[in-house]
């Protein structure tokens, strides 16, 4: 049994036209790729498949919230994620997806794997950087950031001796 069957959708008995694919994504779907970034994910996919007479287009909407740990104090936090991809899919004699626009399937296909471009939306949607929302507004409270804190140098507010050379210079110019 493949693991990917529930996100094939079988195009060759659908009627020309519009058609709509919901997806509700969570951990499960991300552990099929082994991957293990994510506490939590809640993310639902709307796909909208319009079939024309000799292609497919594909729309797909992201949005819900991936719980990730912050860049900067580990942390978990909830980022939303809001995301829009758009798949053109269409018939030829090979398979080739070197284009992230353009999917072309060999004419024997019957079906369309969606799951690498779900995958990769909800990727691309989220930022690079993980900040928590509490480090920005400064509301957070963390052990390490506690712990930076305390093992901050201390600043010396004393002005430092200078060489009376450099003073007689900057006397010269405020004159």
């Amino acid at each position: 049994m493949r693991k990917f069957k529930a996100y094939a959708i079988p195009f060759v008995g659908l009627k020309v036209g519009q058609h709509r694919f919901d997806y509700k994504i969570d951990n499960s779907f991300f552990e099929l790729f082994d991957f293990q970034e994510f506490n939590n994910a809640d993310v639902t996919v709307h796909l909208e498949l319009t079939k024309k007479a000799n292609m497919l287009e594909l729309e797909f909407e992201f949005s819900g919230h991936i719980n990730v740990n912050c860049d900067l104090t580990l942390e978990p936090y909830d980022q939303q994620i809001s995301n829009h991809l758009s798949l053109v899919v269409k018939f030829g004699d090979d398979y080739n997806n070197d284009n992230e626009e353009l999917l072309i399937l060999p004419h024997s296909d019957h079906e369309v794997e969606t799951q690498q471009y779900i995958y990769e939306g909800i990727i691309l949607g989220l930022p690079v950087k993980r900040v928590h929302p509490g480090v920005e507004d400064g509301s957070i409270e963390s052990e390490i950031l506690e712990k930076l804190n305390e093992l901050q140098p201390e600043q010396n507010t004393k002005e430092e001796d200078t060489d009376p050379r450099w003073d007689k210079l900057k006397e010269l110019l405020n004159e």
